[in-house]
C-alpha cells in the first residue's frame, strides 16, 4: 500500500494549517489504513523510521496509538518521559530539537504549552505531530472526523454540538468544522467560551466551505436537532485545582438523556476520554446505544497512523 507523497516532510500542529483537501487526505487514508489493518493486509509504509514521542502530559490513548500505529507501520516508536530527556532537566527546546532531528525521523510531542510545539518545529528540520496541548488536540479530532464518516456518511452539513469546556478539544473541533463544511456549535457557561481568535480563525475557515460555527451558552439551544453530540472532561489535566469550581458551573451541562431527547433522534454521542463518569456524561449515555465512544477511541490509532504515513 502506497500513500500520498504531498504531506511529507509538513509539521501536524493545527488543523487549521492544512487546506480542505488536506484534511480530506488524512481522513481517507485513515480508513484506508483502518481497512487494510482488519483485512490483514501489511503496510510497512514507515519501515526502518523512528519516531520519538516526547511526554510532558501522561497519556493512555495518545501513547497507546502512536506506538501501536508506528509498529503497524513497520517503524519503530521511542517513548520519552520528562525523566527520560535531558528537557525535563532544564535542556532548551532549542537544543533538543538540534540533537533529535540528527537521530529520529519524526517527533511527536504532547505537551502543555503550545509555544513549545512552535518553538520545536521551528528548529527541528523533521515532521513534528502536536499530540496535544493546551490550545489544540488536532490528533484527536482527526480520528472524531473519521467516526462520524462511519456513522453519518459525510461531515459536510452534519451538525455537532459540543457540550462543556472552550478547550482544546472544542478549538481543534471548530477547526474540522471549519475545515470540512461540518457545522459546530459550542455550549460553554459564560467565562469558558472557546478561545476568540481561535473562533475568528475557525470562521475565516469556514467561510470557504459554508460551514456555521456558533457558541452559545444554553446546552438545550446547541444541542437541538443535533447529529452529534460531544463532550470532554469539565477540568483538563493541571486545571485539578478548578475542577471543584467547574463542578458546579458545568452542572446543567451534562450530557445525559434529557439533553439527549434535543438532539436528533438518530443522533451519535462522542467523548475523547478519559471520562469522568455522573460528571460531563451519564452512564446511561455513554454506555447507551448511541454512544460512539470507544469506536472514536478505537479511531485514534488509524488517524494517527494516517498522519505519520503522510507527514513522514
Amino acid at each position: 500500500m502506497e500513500v500520498n507523497q504531498s504531506l511529507k516532510g509538513r509539521d501536524f500542529i493545527s488543523i487549521h494549517d492544512f487546506t480542505a483537501a488536506e484534511i480530506d487526505l488524512m481522513l481517507k487514508t485513515g480508513l484506508q489504513l483502518k481497512k487494510a489493518q482488519q483485512q490483514g493486509i501489511p503496510h510497512p509504509i514507515l519501515k526502518g523510521k523512528t519516531l520519538g514521542m516526547i511526554f510532558q502530559k501522561s497519556s493512555t490513548r495518545t501513547r497507546v496509538a502512536f506506538e501501536v500505529g508506528m509498529y503497524q507501520l513497520g517503524g519503530h516508536a521511542l517513548f520519552l518521559s520528562p525523566r527520560d530527556i535531558q528537557l525535563g532537566r532544564g535542556e532548551t527546546i532549542q537544543d533538543t530539537a538540534l540533537v533529535l532531528e540528527r537521530m529520529l525521523d519524526g517527533i511527536m510531542i504532547r505537551t502543555f504549552s503550545h509555544d513549545e510545539v512552535l518553538e520545536l518545529a521551528h528548529f527541528a528540520s523533521i515532521p513534528i505531530i502536536n499530540g496535544l496541548t493546551d490550545l489544540l488536540h488536532p490528533t484527536q479530532v482527526i480520528g472524531d472526523m473519521m467516526t462520524i464518516i462511519e456513522h453519518k456518511g459525510s461531515l459536510k452539513g452534519i451538525k455537532l454540538a459540543y457540550v462543556g469546556d472552550g478547550n482544546n478539544v472544542a478549538h481543534s473541533l471548530l477547526f474540522g468544522g471549519a475545515k470540512t463544511g461540518m457545522d459546530v456549535v459550542v455550549a460553554s457557561p459564560l467565562g469558558y467560551e472557546p478561545d476568540a481568535n481561535i473562533l475568528r480563525k475557525a470562521q475565516a475557515d469556514a467561510q470557504a466551505t459554508g460551514a456555521k460555527l456558533r457558541v452559545v451558552e444554553d446546552p438545550v439551544e446547541a444541542v437541538s436537532q443535533a447529529d452529534v453530540v460531544y463532550t470532554d472532561v469539565w477540568a483538563s489535566m493541571g486545571q485539578e485545582n478548578e475542577a471543584d469550581q467547574k463542578e458546579q458551573n458545568f452542572l446543567k451541562y451534562q450530557v445525559n438523556q434529557e439533553l439527549m431527547s434535543h438532539a436528533h433522534k438518530e443522533a451519535i454521542v462522542m467523548h475523547c476520554l478519559p471520562a469522568k463518569r455522573g460528571k460531563e456524561i451519564s452512564d446511561a449515555v455513554m454506555d447507551g446505544p448511541q454512544s460512539v465512544v470507544f469506536d472514536e477511541a478505537e479511531n485514534r490509532l488509524h488517524a494517527h497512523k494516517a498522519i505519520m504515513a503522510l507527514v513522514m
